[in-house]
């Protein structure tokens, strides 16, 4: 049986390569253990549940990082970034971030759109490689 550790580093990998490490790397120092808690919570336990497709996961993180405002932005743009592997569109991501004008304000909307724009950039940077 796979423990939820090993499906979320499997889930992680795929969608976010080398953020446990990058994790483990910057915190681990600090907090022990916190990179590996992230990854299976979050990935193990959250994202590889049954019930609600990837995608849509995505879409409700994306939302509400961007409700939760500019602070949240290294967070939005990693999750966007997942969302893009997970199959949403640069047009879907756009209207979820701009619908959460609504609920986190207009300025909350516009610095997700500019994560968004980051991410979109630098796929395209990497697509020119």
């Amino acid at each position: 049986m796979t423990s939820t550790t090993e499906k979320g580093r499997a889930l992680s990998e795929e969608l976010n390569p080398g953020m446990e490490a990058t994790l483990e790397a910057r915190y681990g120092h600090l907090v022990p253990g916190m990179a590996e808690g992230i990854v299976d919570f979050a990935y193990g336990r959250q994202y590889a549940r049954p019930g609600l497709p990837l995608r849509d996961r995505y879409i409700a993180t994306i939302a509400a990082l961007t409700a939760q405002g500019g602070q949240t932005a290294p967070q939005l743009k990693v999750n966007i970034a997942g969302g893009r592997k997970a199959g949403l569109t640069r047009e879907e991501i756009g209207e979820v971030i701009w619908q959460m004008a609504l609920y986190g304000g207009f300025p909350a909307a516009i610095n997700g759109l500019n994560a968004a724009l980051e991410v979109f950039a630098a796929e395209d940077a990497e697509d020119e490689e």
